[in-house]
Parts: structure tokens; C-alpha cells; sequence
């Protein structure tokens, strides 16, 4: 899959704003560029890296818009070829004119990700760090966004890359020892590097619940009776007045949702209506939208009222939890406390933490957000760890595990090398698919339709 023409496209969102950007890649881009942008002075030698002022005009010298141009010299661009930026007024018409006038000129409108297909094709990044662009784009929390420059820098490859290194060399050796049995092949040593490379693989692995929670966060499900203070304490975790909260038991009649970054991981808080019998055909609607909400959970925040004694409807929402891994959320601590939770702690089989808070004062709300996030997390520590962030990585490193797990006990059981050969292969191959060097035009495509057309 080669390349050779130009590509144009609006590399900046869709909406209004001071600076909208038209970017062009390929070997025409500076001619076209030529083409539809004057500069004010200095004539037509661009300097690489040097942004110069001056108009868009179209085919009668007409002027559009007022614009900055830069050129990028091949290979020290984004794609590795000749890119040229132009800056204009980030309005949706002088960017359509400007792009119209580029294509006119010669260029073709790109493809979605075209710009960080052509970066991958051209060697200037692999796969991992080209879907690592997305991430970047899409990242909600710092910890996301750490995580996406980590891969985009290299981390995850360099990783994956060190155990493929050490797979190719005794794989190098075991097809030597299949397809030249009669001649005298040194003698390696081929176990040490697989289980090398299988403890890599598995501490990769390992890492990819925590870093796909991180990229794509969970849902939290806020449930209790009415009046317990569920939308006070969606507010208070939000830090903006999100639900409408009064004093009136049945405010909430619908689920309402909003994601909050609570210690890093964008979590989904659904406020639902108050369960609880009712003749009110729309709060009864409510309440059955609050238990279809609680089977999407990942993780349920069980709110009771500390200032009240614990009711047989409070056992009953909590019966209704179990099975997901529920923190107690003892809420309205501002109040004197006359709350007994031993008789739920003792029944609640998935039960995690309790957490006393107050929606009104901030009391125990820094200690629910990291409770939820140690929950979801699986209460484990991988701080400074490389963290697999894509599902297409987590499968490929799967594999990789498996092929390895079975070759090292076919190697320790004495089974022929040729069946070894045949799994270190595939590991191999399952590696080769995180960084590119092992993939199909059909699964590029697929990666790269994700992103937006301009980058």
C-alpha cells in the first residue's frame, strides 16, 4: 500500500473559532500550496519550519482570506513526506474555500486518518503509536492522556519489540534445527529466552484491564430508596448542580448520567429514581428504568440515609445488587447518625466498601471516588507499569501468551521441536499485529476509519 498523490483535508474541529487549519501531504503539496496562497513578501522560497504571512486567493487572484502557510521539508514532517499547513480564520467558509481551492489545485480530499496512515506506511511511527493518536485525542482524564503519550512515545512497542527480539532469535534457531536436520546447527539455548518473553507478554497483559478502564471508563450506578440523597451526591461528586435536587421524596423520575475522573478513571455516575413501590404510573416507569440501569452496572453505589434506621426496602434495593461489586454509601453523616449497617454488610455477598459521606458538607467524598476507582481497578497497585490501553493490543498479547505458555511446555515435555516452531511462530506473528509489522490492508483500514478525516 504505496502512496504517491497529494491528500488535503481541515485538520481542525468543525465549528467556529480564531484559526482553522487545511493541511496538505504528498509530493505536490508545496506546487498547490504555491497555487492558492500569496505571500505578502519574501516571493515563492519557502523556508522549512517557517510560518509565513499572506492571502488565500483563488484561480482569478481574488483574495479569501488573510493566512499563515508553513512548510514542512520530507522527511521531517508528520507523514515523512512535503507537508504544508496553511492558517486561516477558523470559520467554516474561508476553511471550505480554502480546502476547495487545494483540491481544485490538484490535491485529493484525504481519507479518514489518511495523514497517520501515511506516517505509519512512511516509518516515521508504528501502529501502537499511531492508534496511540487517537487515544491522545480522546483521553478524559490526565491519567488517560499520560497513558496515550506513553504508548504515542514508544513505551508499549519498545516492550513488545524486546520480547519479539527474544522470540526471533530462538525461532531463528528451531527452523534451522527443522529444515537442516542433517547439518551440525550450534547448539542454543531456546527455553530461557521463551519464558522470558512469555514473562513479558503476561505482565503486558496483565496491565490491560486497568488501562482499558482508564481509556474507556465504567458506569456507576447510584441506587437507594427516595430521599436517600443519590442526585445531592451525584452533584457533590460532579462538583456542579447536574440533578435537580428538593426536599421532596420522587424529585428523580428518570436516570440521568455524567462522567466524572475520579482518581484517574472516567467513570459514568447514573442517578436513578427512588426504588420503591408506587402507584404513580410515571415514577413507576422510573423505577423501572433504575432497574435496567442497575444491569449495565459495572459497579453499584448502594446509597442508604445514615440519619435514618435501615428499612426492609433498604434490604430489599440491596438484594436487588448483588451479584456486581457494590460499595454502601452511608449518606447525609451531617446528620446525627442512626444507622445500623451490620444486618446489610452481613447479607450482601459482592459487597466492597462502606463509605460514610455527606453530599451537603463534602464529608467522605474524596474517599468514595478513590474507593470506587481501587474497586474497579481490582484494588491493585500498577503505578510506573507500561498499561495496554487497546483492545486489539489485549487480544494479540492473549494469544502471544497462550502460543508461549504451550511452547515452553512442549519444550519442557520433550515434545518434537517442529510443533514448538509452530507456536513460537504464531506468538511471533500475534506481536508482530501490536506494532504493524505483521498486519493486513484490511485491518489498517479498519484502525485508521476510526479517526477523523484531517488527521
Amino acid at each position: 500500500m504505496l502512496y504517491t498523490d497529494t491528500i488535503a483535508a481541515v485538520a481542525t474541529p468543525v465549528g467556529e473559532g480564531g484559526v482553522g487549519i487545511v493541511r496538505l501531504s504528498g509530493g505536490d503539496a508545496l506546487t498547490i500550496a504555491r497555487r492558492i496562497f500569496r505571500p505578502r513578501r519574501g516571493g515563492e522560497q519557502y523556508q522549512p519550519q517557517l510560518l509565513r504571512y499572506g492571502k488565500i486567493v483563488d484561480e482569478q487572484g481574488q483574495s479569501i482570506d488573510e493566512a499563515l502557510a508553513v512548510y514542512f521539508k520530507a522527511p521531517h514532517s508528520y507523514t515523512r513526506e512535503d507537508v504544508v499547513e496553511v492558517h486561516c480564520h477558523g470559520g467554516a467558509l474561508p476553511l471550505r474555500r480554502t480546502l476547495e481551492l487545494a483540491l481544485h489545485a490538484g490535491a485529493r480530499l484525504a481519507e479518514p486518518g489518511e495523514f497517520t496512515l501515511r506516517a505509519f506506511l512512511n516509518g516515521r511511527i508504528d501502529l501502537a503509536q499511531a492508534e496511540a493518536t487517537l487515544d491522545l485525542i480522546q483521553a478524559r482524564t490526565q491519567t488517560g492522556l499520560q497513558l496515550a503519550l506513553d504508548q504515542l512515545g514508544g513505551g508499549l512497542s519498545r516492550q513488545v519489540q524486546a520480547a519479539r527480539d527474544e522470540l526471533i532469535g530462538a525461532l531463528a534457531y528451531l527452523t534451522a534445527l527443522v529444515d537442516f536436520p542433517e547439518d551440525d546447527v550450534p547448539e542454543q539455548e531456546v527455553l530461557r529466552p521463551l519464558r522470558t518473553a512469555l514473562a513479558q507478554t503476561e505482565r503486558l497483559y496483565r496491565g490491560a484491564e486497568q488501562g482499558m478502564l482508564y481509556r474507556y471508563g465504567a458506569r456507576a450506578v447510584l441506587v437507594g430508596r427516595p430521599n436517600a440523597g443519590k442526585s445531592s451526591l451525584l452533584n457533590a461528586l460532579l462538583q456542579v448542580e447536574r440533578a435537580i435536587v428538593t426536599p421532596v421524596a420522587g424529585t428523580t423520575r428518570d436516570t440521568l448520567e455524567e462522567t466524572a475522573n475520579l482518581h484517574g478513571v472516567p467513570v459514568v455516575l447514573i442517578d436513578t429514581a427512588g426504588i420503591t413501590e408506587t402507584d404513580d404510573p410515571v415514577e413507576r416507569i422510573g423505577v423501572e428504568r433504575s432497574r435496567r440501569a442497575l444491569a449495565t452496572a459495572d459497579i453499584v453505589l448502594l446509597v442508604v440515609d445514615q440519619s435514618a434506621p435501615l428499612t426492609a426496602e433498604d434490604l430489599a434495593i440491596a438484594a436487588l445488587t448483588h451479584g456486581r461489586p457494590t460499595v454502601l454509601v452511608g449518606n447525609k453523616a451531617d446528620q446525627p447518625s442512626q444507622l445500623d449497617p451490620q444486618p446489610l454488610l452481613a447479607a450482601h455477598p459482592t459487597l466492597q466498601a462502606h463509605v460514610v459521606t455527606s453530599a451537603a458538607t463534602g464529608t467522605g467524598l474524596a474517599e468514595l471516588g478513590e474507593t470506587v476507582a481501587h474497586t474497579l481497578l481490582g484494588h491493585s497497585d500498577l503505578t510506573g507499569e507500561t498499561l495496554v490501553t487497546n483492545p486489539r493490543h489485549r487480544e494479540a498479547l492473549y494469544r502471544s501468551v497462550e502460543h508461549l505458555r504451550s511452547a515452553v511446555a512442549a519444550l519442557e515435555a520433550g515434545i518434537p521441536i517442529d510443533l514448538v516452531a509452530v507456536d513460537v511462530t504464531a506468538a511471533v506473528q500475534a506481536l508482530g499485529e501490536v506494532t504493524g509489522e505483521t498486519v493486513g490492508e484490511d485491518l489498517l483500514a479498519t484502525i485508521f476509519s476510526r479517526f477523523c478525516i484531517g488527521k
